[in-house]
């Protein structure tokens, strides 16, 4: 059984995502699109240590993060980009964010980005949603490759993408930049039926 709920909008064509995300849903979490009312949760996630320094610098404040939120809707409802909240069972404040972004026309190939409440590390949260955005990519919008990049040095994210079943494809030199020093990242990827 597919763990995606394609609940009222009937997903059946590439086409119908556009409309709106699917909610999804594990014993763990569930996924949802994200909301304006998402802003100070995203605000706050972001401003932690463990997250930020990982993560290019995220929009300064409140009134920012709502302008994202708008921003990744309108993207959606053009066919270029998904972005889910994740929210623990039994809570109602987003932990965590996935974003997929189209890399070129037709939403063939797209960068994975995310990250959780480090509260939720080690507790099958990522797998759990990582599976479900995965599945939505390539069922629903037809994506046939998935790409992440992890700083070589992030030993928890590089572990989570090789868990996922992504293949380390190499070393991208002095492609990120965090506190003023360019580090180096691995490039990661999903291809649709390729194991």
């Amino acid at each position: 059984m597919s763990l995606i709920d394609l609940g009222p909008l009937g997903l059946g064509s590439h086409a119908d995502w556009r409309q709106g995300l699917p909610f999804m849903a594990t014993a763990r979490l569930m996924l949802r699109e994200v909301r304006r009312s998402d802003a100070r949760a995203l605000l706050r996630l972001t401003q932690s240590p463990d997250i930020a320094r990982h993560t290019w610098p995220p929009p300064p404040d409140l009134e920012a993060f709502e302008r994202f939120i708008e921003w990744a809707r309108s993207k959606r409802a053009d066919g270029g980009h998904a972005c889910f909240a994740v929210v623990p069972r039994g809570q109602t404040e987003l932990a965590g964010l996935f974003d997929l972004r189209s890399l070129e026309p037709g939403f063939v190939r797209a960068e994975l980005s995310f990250f959780l409440d480090p509260s939720l590390w080690g507790t099958g949260v990522f797998i759990d949603a990582a599976r479900m955005v995965c599945e939505f990519a390539f069922t629903a919008v037809g994506i046939h490759r998935i790409e992440a990049r992890c700083e070589v040095d992030n030993d928890r994210g590089n572990r989570a993408l090789e868990k996922l079943g992504a293949s380390n494809e190499g070393r991208l030199r002095a492609s990120f930049v965090r506190e003023g020093a360019a580090v180096d990242q691995y490039l990661w990827s999903l291809v649709n039926g390729v194991d």
